[in-house]
């Protein structure tokens, strides 16, 4: 069974502020960083244990080709995924911490 996934309304900042870096660096990366994202979620609804727990609850997903890394926790009760965060390798990953208040 499928998990459900929610994307925090920061984490899609998030990924909109990475994919528009991306792009203005090079036309169309931002596209490929958001396929790419997309993929890696989509492996993550069908099996969200596959990813350690780094802080707390949260666990981090690395997305492919890009150094971006999926902070999210699971909800087993609703089977859910809820995406918090999606940051660059060297951005404190405490950020989230403050996105679960």
């Amino acid at each position: 069974m499928k998990y459900k996934s929610v994307i925090l309304f920061a984490a899609k900042e998030d990924l909109q502020r990475a994919a528009k870096w991306y792009n203005q660096a090079q036309p169309g990366l931002g596209k490929e960083l958001v396929a790419r994202f997309r993929e890696r979620l989509s492996e993550l609804r069908t099996n969200p244990f596959t990813c350690q727990i780094r802080y707390s609850e949260v666990h981090t997903a690395l997305v492919e080709q890009f150094p971006y890394m999926i902070h999210y926790y699971t909800d087993q009760q609703n089977k859910t995924i809820v995406v918090i965060s999606i940051l660059h390798t060297s951005q404190d990953p405490r950020m989230w911490n403050e996105r679960l208040k």
